[in-house]
């Protein structure tokens, strides 16, 4: 039977069909909602992540609630801007927990921020869905935070399987990673383990900060060095200028991009210069299931360009969190079970189940990591002026 109105415990549980009051923050009004927060970064240099994260949630908000919701309740999404650090990602968690009394959080872009943010929800016992945060250690922070993300140790190595059949002479690598951020540190362990593992020579190890916009010295040293390949771990704004500088000063041989690089924002960076740089990728446009042939029609129609990776993650985290509602409404009626009960029952059923997503067909372990069959490597395809770019898929 649809619940079309109801009362909810006088809770203000599920809050009203909402307006912005700016552009971070929004307030309720009256007609009664489900609240999923979205913690992603709509400012800083982050901002060309996050703001792919939340076009697909606000995608899966449509195509769910489309769908009926929660028998018949619309969700909500209440989106904080978490910025591009630690206190931005804490504030908006504190706000969608304490003020805006959401059901659950996804976010928050950075793995850095989660290992600061994820722990208050751990503490509220209120569920999050990680949709970007890839470094190893995030499920273990708590018995509330999962995430569809995969972890990089499983992504990454792809990427150099790529490169080697690129090019299978490939002996000497250097290695650029991002020293202030979690993820990057994360990441470029797996990526020098691996090269270590195939016999390959890292001649150097060149560290930078997210917020570095010269890397010439780096570059420089590298280049001298006459590495075969350069891998790099960072965020699309530094990792896409270190990039342009890298070919700009002479390199020619095969670049990687780590999981930073997984944005289409990437091409507005290094433009020309991105052709050709190799990333490992969680999430493909062309995979065959009917609910991503959905959410690429919509993405399509409403960017006038293929989903990227992060935008499908987000769409994935908002799914398992509807699905997840739609299971525990079966059991017991949602709409008369008390915030705190509801928290603590979604975060129980969504770690129970399987989902077919864009993603493809994702689980999760007891832990909360998810379990994902599907992995890709795609070559980032640019036309000559820069102008428009393309994740082209590479044979395995």
């Amino acid at each position: 039977m649809k619940k079309t109105t109801v009362l909810f415990a006088g809770l203000a549980l599920f809050l009203s069909a909402c307006t912005q009051t700016n552009s971070n923050t929004q307030t309720s009004s009256t007609s009664q909602r489900i609240p999923i927060g979205v913690a992603l970064a709509q400012t800083s240099n982050v901002a060309l992540l996050g703001q792919e994260g939340i076009q697909g949630a606000k995608i899966a908000e449509k195509y769910f609630n489309d769908k009926g919701g929660v028998d018949g309740t619309p969700i909500k999404l209440i989106i904080q801007d978490t910025g591009g650090d630690e206190t931005g990602a804490i504030n908006a968690f504190q706000v969608l927990i304490n003020q805006n009394k959401v059901v659950g959080i996804v976010g928050p872009t950075l793995s850095q921020q989660a290992f600061s943010s994820d722990p208050i929800a751990e503490r509220a016992k209120v569920p999050v869905i990680a949709a970007s945060n890839t470094a190893k250690g995030i499920p273990e922070i708590g018995d509330y935070v999962a995430r569809v993300s995969a972890p990089v140790s499983v992504v990454a190595p792809n990427s150099i399987e790529a490169a080697l059949k690129l090019n299978s002479n490939i002996k000497k690598v250097a290695v650029f990673y991002a020293q202030n951020d979690a993820f990057n540190k994360s990441e470029t362990e797996i990526f020098q383990k691996t090269l270590k593992d195939k016999g390959l020579d890292i001649v150097t190890v060149q560290k930078f900060l997210t917020t570095d916009t010269d890397f010439q010295a780096q570059a420089t040293n590298a280049i001298n060095l006459k590495p075969d390949l350069i891998v790099i771990s960072g965020l699309a704004a530094d990792g896409g200028n270190l990039v342009r500088q890298l070919r700009e000063l002479g390199y020619k041989g095969i670049i990687i991009g780590g999981n930073g690089f997984n944005t289409s924002n990437i091409f507005s960076v290094c433009k020309a210069s991105c052709n050709g740089v190799l990333v490992a990728q969680a999430y493909s446009p062309l995979h065959s299931n009917a609910i991503n042939q959905a959410f690429r029609a919509a993405y399509l129609q409403q960017y006038k360009k293929e989903p990227p990776q992060f935008s499908a993650q987000a769409f994935a985290a908002v799914q398992v969190f509807v699905e997840a509602l739609r299971a525990v409404d079966k059991k017991s009626d949602i709409a008369k079970m008390p915030l705190e009960k509801l928290r603590s029952e979604l975060n129980k059923e969504l770690l129970t189940r399987k989902y077919d997503t864009p993603l493809g067909e994702i689980a999760f372990t007891p832990v909360g990591d998810v379990i994902q069959k599907n992995f890709y490597v795609a070559q980032l395809q640019v036309d000559a002026n820069g102008n428009n770019g393309k994740f082209a898929s590479v044979k395995k």
